[in-house]
């Protein structure tokens, strides 16, 4: 591709705009397969190419095929849309060779879809009719790895407008009026980041966006740079002319391949179409990008380690002041925004501030894009105004606890957030109420945990993580994380004593209070949370040896209840061990000395007649229908 105008950014968008899914080539319909990560990993190759062998079986000619990156429902794919001319748009979901090669014969042939396949319309889904896309208005509908598409859906409008009719001061007000807060974590404002940058005189700045995504369960950046890798080097673009950047870096760690192979492919491309590097646009302003892979250290997500690692050093955490925007990068003024930040900044750029601030609300504006994952009916990438209640995120959007669960917390903010309960579920997304909660917005991920969970191990879960990546330079994270995660261990154990709950508070909010920075300063959330809101939980596993979810496998048994129990057979197939004795359609037994606490057949069981008691519990099964922390009738070994 040759060097492009202004001119050619419209021509581009002309060719494509009446028809730009069915365009030229007399194609009647497109199947589009996502190809995602979360697509290949569930067969989205296979289904591409059980569905280019059955065209060319069949010499069908008017079907084009494209490509493009997740759908957004990820816990339904592989995924393919069907577009055609004059006709509903359809997409069939959980397939595999066999099921396209079907559509091929059915759907494309004899005319006739196979509704069975399908997802029922968009309007009539919550997961997709209560979505506000502005960060995913790309994702799913445009093969990343052409840039003409980009272009074709408004792409590079917002650089040339930057480049060409505003000055620096004019794009950070824009930016600084929308009220977009940085979407990695902190939620700091990015206009104000950019302007405090953009005051310091410096031969040489550098413009940073951190695509390491770190999180558990957090997979939001990494679907943006796989869909839409354009966005996120057409907003660098645009913070490095408010900034005064002629240099800028997009880390990214190395476990994401197709992330970091469509970020390239698309530098490469806007660099031979004179949209990046040297005299962009003919405006003559130069920036160049690379890509930087990192070793996947959660550390360097905090903006310091993340500049220590690119320098070629071990990513640590340095005290600030001063902040990078003075001293950054080889001690160079510089702005770091994340991913879903920057992918923010052309439509803001296009449509303006009060555009943008026509969502969300006075302190948290716009959108905010979340991964839905844990017992939730929909997982999968989810965008929502800012202010929408989490109940209608997690029971609309969400479809609400899958199988027979309840509903018991959501996970909000990864290890560094915290665990929202039922009762909170009405709290409105905003950086202030979540903090109010215990819990932080972060980066977006969102975990869902049914009543089958034990809080006292998810605590567990999220130290044992924060404490392998602390980078050791600060005492009190490298240190107290530690001691939080042997307390925390010996209560799972069965070893926890009563004092350990106060212990864990007071040791807790002096890790905040002292550590360096914010993996240290948020890494107890988890602990704190848990406790407040599930502390006879953690009474139950002290004073009772009783994990009633049944997940800490020293502190429960398994028996099943007689009364209740069918003779289907379900938990003895599905038992590891066997462990589980009986007739056809007589009660089973579980033999004790043999089962290993797995679940297996708790989770088997459609009658629930398997009941989880403490360890070593002989009594009536009817005693144990008392909350967590009962009295005497439900202590280990008291029976």
């Amino acid at each position: 591709m040759s060097r492009l105008t202004t001119d050619d950014l419209l021509k581009i968008k002309q060719k494509y705009k009446e028809e730009f899914t069915l365009r030229e080539g007399g194609y009647r319909t497109k199947v589009t397969v996502h190809m995602g990560t979360c697509g290949i990993a569930a067969g989205a190759r296979e289904v591409m190419d059980a569905l280019m062998d059955e065209i060319a079986k069949n010499s069908i000619q008017n079907i084009l095929v494209a490509s493009s990156g997740c759908a957004g429902l990820c816990g339904r794919e592989p995924i393919a849309t069907v577009e055609e001319t004059g006709g509903e748009t359809i997409k069939y979901c959980d397939l595999n060779a066999e099921k396209m090669r079907k559509i091929v014969t059915e759907h494309f042939i004899e005319g006739k879809p196979l509704l069975d396949y399908a997802l029922p319309p968009w309007s009539d889904m919550p997961f997709f009719n209560l979505q506000e896309l502005r960060v995913l208005r790309n994702i799913g509908l445009m093969d990343p790895e052409n840039i003409e598409e980009y272009i074709a859906r408004d792409g590079y409008q917002a650089a040339a407008k930057a480049l060409i009719h505003m000055t620096p001061e004019e794009i950070i007000n824009v930016v600084k009026s929308s009220g977009l807060r940085g979407r990695g974590g902190a939620g700091f404002p990015t206009g104000l980041k950019w302007e405090f940058a953009s005051k310091v005189q410096s031969d040489v700045k550098f413009m940073l966006c951190n695509g390491d995504e770190g999180d558990p369960g957090a997979f939001m950046d990494r679907s943006v740079m796989e869909a839409d890798p354009h966005s996120v080097i057409e907003g660098m673009i645009i913070g490095a002319k408010a900034i005064g950047s002629h240099n800028g870096y997009i880390y990214v760690r190395a476990e994401y391949p197709l992330a970091v192979k469509r970020l390239q492919m698309a530098i490469d491309k806007a660099v031979e179409a004179g949209l990046l590097g040297e005299n962009i646009l003919g405006t003559g302003f130069d920036f160049g990008l690379e890509i930087y892979l990192g070793a996947g250290a959660f550390v360097c997500g905090e903006e310091t380690a993340l500049m220590r690692s690119i320098e070629g050093k071990r990513g640590m955490p340095r005290p600030r002041p001063p902040f990078p925007a003075h001293k950054g990068l080889w001690d160079k003024p510089s702005v770091l925004n994340n991913v879903e930040t920057l992918a923010q900044i052309s439509p803001v750029i296009l449509k303006g501030a009060d555009w943008y601030r026509s969502l969300g609300t006075e302190k948290s504006s716009g959108t905010k894009v979340f991964a839905l994952t844990g017992t939730i009916k929909n997982v999968g990438l989810v965008e929502v105004p800012m202010g929408i209640p989490l109940r209608t995120i997690i029971h609309d959007v969400g479809g609400g606890i899958k199988k027979r669960g309840k509903f018991k917390a959501v996970q909000l903010g990864g290890p560094s957030g915290g665990c929202v309960p039922e009762h909170l579920l009405d709290t409105p997304v905003t950086y202030e109420d979540i903090v109010a909660t215990g819990a932080i917005v972060g980066s977006g991920g969102m975990v869902v945990m049914d009543d089958n969970t034990c809080m006292v191990g998810m605590a567990k879960f999220f130290l044992e993580f924060t404490a392998d990546e602390s980078c050791g330079k600060c005492p009190p994270c490298r240190v107290g994380t530690r001691i939080l995660l042997d307390i925390l261990t010996d209560i799972a154990e069965g070893r926890g004593k009563e004092e350990d709950v106060v212990t864990l508070e007071d040791l807790s909010r002096d890790i905040i209070a002292t550590s360096l920075c914010g993996l240290g300063q948020t890494a107890p959330n988890p602990v704190l949370t848990t406790i407040k809101y599930f502390r006879d939980e953690y009474e139950s596993h002290i004073k009772h040896g009783w994990c009633k979810a049944g997940v800490c496998r020293d502190l429960c048994s398994f028996r099943i209840d007689e009364k209740l129990c069918t003779g289907c057979g379900a938990c003895l197939r599905g038992c590891p061990s066997k462990a589980i004795v009986g007739e056809k359609k007589q009660p089973h037994k579980i033999i004790q000395e043999l089962c290993v606490h797995c679940r297996s057949c708790y989770e088997a069981c459609k009658f629930r007649s398997i009941k989880i008691m403490p360890a070593g519990y002989e009594g009536d099964l009817s005693e144990l229908a008392e909350p967590a922390g009962a009295e005497s009738s439900t202590k280990k070994g008291e029976a």
